[in-house]
């Protein structure tokens, strides 16, 4: 995956989560659909399964920011 590719995949991932997050879902729901997300975008960019392309955002090792509700 080029960088580029990269960047637009991690951008999905956090702003999904941030969305989830802020819509009142736990860190770990939040975390599954950013990767959903991610890979839907990787699978329809790559031309690969969604599978391999869930495999593949899981290996990014991407997780959700520490959130503070106070901000």
């Amino acid at each position: 995956m080029d960088s580029m590719l990269k960047g637009m995949v991690e951008e999905c991932y956090f702003e999904t989560v941030i969305e989830a997050i802020n819509a009142g879902h736990s860190k770990l729901v939040a975390h599954k659909e950013g990767v959903t997300g991610a890979a839907m975008l990787l699978s329809s960019m790559n031309n690969m399964e969604h599978e391999e392309a869930k495999q593949t955002i899981v290996a990014l090792i991407f997780a959700p920011p520490r959130w503070n509700p106070a901000n």
